[in-house]
């Protein structure tokens, strides 16, 4: 295919160049067909190309370089042009073909190396990511089976308490993985129905309260609030995501206030907080997968707000990030959707 599409490349710019012989100079010729040449060397493989150049310059030679119609040339100069042109045409293809393929094996190597980095990243996140809730819960329940009728019912609650919180950030990384794979394979289908996001908010808050770290957590419901058509599985992994980031990241008794309002035929949630916000250079690069803060505590995959973006765009929405006046943070999410009252629901 490659093969015909040159020579019908060639042969096109061939007529072309013939028909207006009268008004160009054969020599000028030549060098459109030398530019053609290098044109098919940076778009395809090195036996068309190669082609290409040998049958541009018979087709020099044959209708353009007098005596015309005759591959015979009396002339010393135009036999000198006509070897030049073969020598560059052929070389100039070449070379042209060897830089692309250069290219192409710097850019498969340096694509190859961000893979690698990348999984090294994830790797070493998950490694520490997974081993320690799985480490909090082995020694929990080691201690509770060893030494259950010498603790305490209070220390029985705590030990039970650390491995409650352990299990939900295991969960929580294994939902980060299936999530980043359902974004990065398409397979992701938003399946939209009428959420009461005041609802939503209000449970999820209690399902964290176990890991809110002497945060606290503010939220008062706009009663005017309409329902909206949304995925809750998703809405409520974004918010979970936001509120988590905020309590690994920010000092202890930290705020995070949510507020969730209508605007126009718009879904508006905003989370902040009252920590120490974003470098403002580094704000750009908070929903790039497994970026994380530098100089900041360990803990974290770096997968969360990327996942977040993910799921806000599957909405056809969008997020922002910007540090309060105050220096905390503040995450606003725009999600366009339908919106019904209760009582016009009702009436469905």
């Amino acid at each position: 295919m490659q093969c015909i599409i040159s020579i019908t490349l060639v042969v096109s710019v061939s007529l072309i160049c013939y028909f207006l012989s009268k008004h160009i100079d054969y020599r000028i010729t030549a060098l459109i067909l030398l530019m053609t040449v290098s044109v098919t060397a940076m778009l395809f493989d090195i036996i068309p190309v190669l082609i290409t150049a040998i049958l541009s310059g018979l087709i020099l030679n044959y209708f353009f370089i007098q005596p015309l119609f005759t591959l015979h040339i009396t002339n010393t100069e135009d036999v000198l042009l006509f070897f030049m042109y073969l020598i560059i045409a052929l070389v100039s293809a070449v070379l042209t073909y060897k830089i692309r393929e250069a290219e192409k094996k710097a850019r498969d190597k340096e694509e190859k190396e961000k893979t690698i980095q990348l999984y090294d990243t994830l790797l070493n996140s998950l490694s520490h990511e997974l081993r320690t809730p799985i480490a909090t819960i082995i020694g929990a329940i080691d201690t509770l089976k060893e030494n259950k009728k010498k603790l305490s019912e209070n220390n029985q609650t705590v030990l039970l308490e650390e491995i409650d919180k352990a299990s939900i950030r295991l969960n929580r990384q294994v939902e980060n993985l299936l999530n980043m794979s359902r974004l990065e394979t398409g397979t992701l289908k938003t399946k939209q129905d009428w959420c009461d996001l005041n609802e939503l908010i209000y449970s999820l808050i209690e399902k964290i309260a176990v890991v809110k770290n002497e945060h606290t957590i503010n939220f008062d419901p706009d009663e005017k609030l309409p329902l909206f058509k949304l995925d809750t599985g998703l809405i409520e992994e974004i918010i979970q995501n936001l509120i988590l980031n905020a309590i690994q990241y920010t000092p202890k008794k930290s705020i995070i206030k949510i507020v969730a309002t209508h605007q126009l035929e718009n879904c508006i949630i905003t989370i902040s907080d009252t920590g120490k916000g974003f470098p403002e250079s580094e704000i750009k690069f908070a929903f790039d997968k497994f970026y994380r803060l530098p100089n900041t505590k360990t803990g974290g995959s770096g997968l969360g707000l990327s996942i977040v973006k993910g799921f806000v765009e599957a909405h056809n929405g969008a997020i922002s990030l910007n540090n309060t006046p105050n220096s905390g943070a503040c995450f606003t999410i725009t999600i366009p959707t339908e919106t019904s009252y209760l009582n016009s629901l009702k009436n469905e």
